[in-house]
C-alpha cells in the first residue's frame, strides 16, 4: 500500500511575512494578532489573501474584499503582498523535503505531496515520520505546516485540511466513514460553490449523503463532474505522485489574463489558444501526449488543478481542446480567473506504435485533423504565428 503525504503551510503568506519581519526585528508577530495579506496597489483586486487565526475570529476569510474585512474588524493590520519572498520560502522548503525522498510533487508554492512508501523503514510508523517533519521544518523556518497522511492523495489532503495550525491527521480508507463523512459537503475536495448548491437542493448536506447517493443519479444533475465528486466522497482517487523529473518531460503553457476570465465562453477561447500552442509544441518535438493537466488560477491567487490519463495519445489541437474543456468543466466553481494552463506529460514519440481498435480503423476524422494541422503548423512557421486565425478570434 502507498503511503502519502500532503504538506501544506499554515496561512503561507501571512506565515512566511511574519517570520521575515521578525527576522528582521519586529517587536509583533503577524500570527498573533488580527492581520491579513491583501490590498496590493498593484493588484486588479483588493482581497485578502491570507489571515491570522485571530482574524478569522472575526469572520475574516480568504478571498473577501479586504474593505469588507476592515469593517469586520477596524483595527486589522494589513501587509501587501510579497511574492519573490514567498518563492524563496518555498524554495527552500522544497529543498528540505527534497533531503527526505526525490519522491515529491508540488502541486502550489505553498502545498505539495510525498510519497513516503519508499522511506517509511526509517520511521516506527508514517505519524511519527510526519511528526519529524512537521518539527523539523518548524525549527529550520519558524512556521508551522499540516500533514495529512491516507493511502491516496485526495485522502491525504483532505486529511491535512482537519484542525489546525501545526497538525498531523491521518485519513485511511477504513477511517472513511468517522472521520470525513459527518463534513459539511462543501469541504470536500473540487466541491464548488455552485455544485454544492445543486447538492444542497437535491437534500445532501454531508459527505456521507453524498458518498451513498447513486451516481447515475448525481450524474443527471451534475454530469461528469457529479461522478467524480461521489468517487471523491468514497475515498477514491489518485496515489501516483508525479515527481518534477516526470513533470519536466511535459510540454505545457500557461497564461496570466489581462482581465479576470469570469464566462465560460471567455475560457474557452482561453483554453483553445492555449490547446493550439500546446499541440504545435509537441508536434515541433515530434511527440504525443497521455496525460493531460488543466490549471487555474483564480482573482485571489487560489490554484487548482486537474489531470487525465488519455484514452489515447495525441498532439492533435482539437483532443487537447476537448479535453482541456472537459477538466476546467470538472474544477471550475465559477470564481474569476486570473490565469489558465494546460500541461501535458506522459509523452511518447509521434511515430510509436498504437493499439487501434476498430472503430479507429473505420473513421479517418484524426487523420484529416492530423493533416490540417500540419499544414497550419507550416503555413505560421513560414509566415509567422498570426498568419492564420481561427474564425471565433476575430
Amino acid at each position: 500500500m502507498s503511503i502519502i503525504f500532503h504538506i501544506d503551510v499554515n496561512s503561507a503568506f501571512l506565515s512566511w511575512t511574519a517570520v521575515e519581519e521578525l527576522k528582521n526585528g519586529k517587536d509583533r508577530d503577524l500570527r498573533e494578532i488580527p492581520a491579513i495579506i491583501g490590498g496590493d496597489q498593484e493588484s486588479r483586486h483588493g482581497v485578502v489573501l491570507a489571515g491570522s487565526i485571530p482574524a478569522r475570529k472575526y469572520g475574516i476569510r480568504t478571498g473577501e474584499p479586504v474593505a469588507n474585512a476592515f469593517r469586520k474588524c477596524p483595527q486589522l493590520i494589513m501587509e501587501a503582498p510579497n511574492h519573490k519572498l514567498y518563492k524563496e520560502y518555498s524554495s527552500r522548503l522544497m529543498e528540505f523535503l527534497h533531503t527526505y525522498t526525490p519522491d515529491l510533487e508540488q502541486v502550489s508554492v505553498d502545498e505539495c505531496y510525498l510519497d513516503f512508501t519508499g522511506i517509511a523503514h526509517r520511521f516506527p510508523s508514517p505519524v511519527d515520520g510526519a511528526l519529524e517533519i512537521k518539527n523539523r521544518i518548524y525549527e529550520k523556518f519558524g512556521f508551522t505546516v499540516n500533514i495529512g497522511i491516507s493511502s491516496n492523495k485526495l485522502l491525504a489532503k483532505m486529511a491535512s485540511d482537519f484542525e489546525k495550525p501545526n497538525k498531523v491527521h491521518t485519513l485511511f480508507p477504513e477511517e472513511i466513514q468517522a472521520k470525513m463523512w459527518k463534513l459539511p459537503v462543501s469541504e470536500l475536495y473540487m466541491a464548488g460553490r455552485s455544485s454544492v448548491e445543486t447538492l444542497k437542493k437535491l437534500e445532501i448536506h454531508t459527505i456521507g449523503d453524498l458518498a451513498q447517493m447513486d451516481p447515475v443519479f448525481l450524474e443527471l444533475h451534475l454530469k461528469s463532474h457529479g461522478r467524480m465528486l461521489w468517487e471523491f466522497a468514497n475515498g477514491k482517487g489518485d496515489s501516483c505522485v508525479v515527481t518534477e523529473k516526470a513533470e519536466a518531460k511535459g510540454i505545457g503553457n500557461s497564461t496570466t489574463l489581462s482581465k479576470d476570465v469570469t464566462t465560460e465562453g471567455e475560457a474557452k477561447e482561453v483554453l483553445l489558444k492555449l490547446a493550439e500552442s500546446v499541440g504545435a509544441r509537441l508536434r515541433k518535438a515530434g511527440q504525443k501526449a497521455n496525460m493531460l493537466s488543466v490549471e487555474i488560477k483564480y482573482y485571489n491567487f487560489e490554484v487548482n488543478s486537474h489531470q487525465r490519463q488519455l484514452k489515447k495519445a495525441t498532439n492533435s489541437d482539437m483532443d487537447i481542446y476537448r479535453e482541456a474543456v472537459s477538466l476546467f468543466g470538472q474544477m471550475w466553481d465559477t470564481r474569476p480567473i486570473r490565469l489558465l494552463g494546460i500541461r501535458s506529460s506522459k509523452l511518447v514519440k509521434e511515430d510509436a506504435p498504437e493499439q487501434l481498435s476498430l472503430f479507429d480503423v473505420a473513421v479517418s476524422d484524426s487523420d484529416k485533423q492530423r493533416k490540417l494541422d500540419q499544414a497550419l503548423d507550416g503555413l505560421r512557421r513560414k509566415y509567422g504565428e498570426d498568419v492564420v486565425k481561427r474564425g471565433r478570434f476575430l
